[in-house]
């Protein structure tokens, strides 16, 4: 944590991402409106009731921006957890055991790599139907691949380490090889890697809601409510500026977090 304190940038990341998930984790506790509840208040400005002002249908947009968090969480940290275990997993064995598992993992991965990233989630999606479970596998299916190559590189160099070959000189078997000496040396890569696939899977999943494919109205997702915000931007702008502010804190903070990560863990920096 001190040598995390030094980087500014991970501490403004943290502290982004620390109040996104404060808002999202104890969002059904806190003194807000009922997000689906109608009113004839429409289309009003922001007041000291409704600090972000209304929706068209006159719910309150502060406690539907707040409840959207909630959503894209669930979805950004089961998505990135799933896509973590599968791409750890697979990276681990192809780079460890090589041959023709490496290469038949390799060209597996290839195939997903073909493909843009949104585009390849959209599809699945649209395969699946639109609901916040299928983005979450999808979003895991897309980010396996990455994971995969981000284990896969340092374990063809750490097999190859002294402390490994002793390791197995004195009958460590590979379970144990990889689970002592070779998983511990790779937690700081991860854990970058992750807070920047958790920024990723929230952009996608707004931009998927946006189009119709995740949570459905009235469900409070910050995509919905942009999509929703688009046609009265002329005269009732806060519709769109509150969800949009949302997502860019959420993934700025991911993304600062990242970096500042990636920094502090790299021993070349301290």
């Amino acid at each position: 944590m001190r040598i995390l304190a030094r980087e500014p940038t991970a501490v403004i990341g943290l502290g982004l991402v620390g109040v996104y998930a404060f808002v999202a984790l104890t969002v059904s506790f806190l003194p807000l409106h009922d997000p689906l509840q109608i009113s004839t208040v429409r289309l009003a400005a922001p007041t000291a009731d409704h600090p972000f002002g209304t929706d068209a249908l006159g719910r309150d947009l502060l406690a539907r921006v707040f409840y959207g968090a909630r959503l894209s969480m669930e979805v950004a940290v089961l998505s990135v957890a799933g896509a973590t275990a599968a791409g750890g997993v697979l990276g681990l064995l192809s780079g460890y055991l090589g041959g023709l598992v490496d290469l038949a993992i390799g060209r597996a991965m290839d195939i997903f790599f073909a493909f843009p990233a949104i585009l390849l989630a959209l599809g699945i999606v649209a395969a699946l139907g639109p609901d916040p479970r299928n983005v979450v596998i999808a979003i895991a299916v897309v980010y396996t691949p990455i994971f995969v190559r981000v284990v896969r590189g340092p374990v063809l160099s750490l097999k190859h380490r002294d402390f490994v070959e002793a390791a197995r000189t004195i009958g460590a078997t590979p379970v144990r090889v990889i689970g002592r000496h070779i998983v511990p040396n790779l937690l700081s890569t991860v854990v970058v890697q992750v807070s920047l696939a958790l920024s990723w899977a929230v952009l996608t999943e707004g931009a998927l809601s946006f189009l119709g494919l995740s949570a459905q109205p009235p469900a409070p997702s910050w995509g919905v409510m942009l999509n929703e915000g688009r046609q009265y931007l002329e005269f009732a702008t806060h519709l769109a500026i509150f969800p949009g502010l949302a997502i860019m804190i959420a993934v700025l903070g991911f993304n600062l977090l990242g970096d500042g990560l990636r920094d502090a863990l790299d021993p070349g920096q301290r």
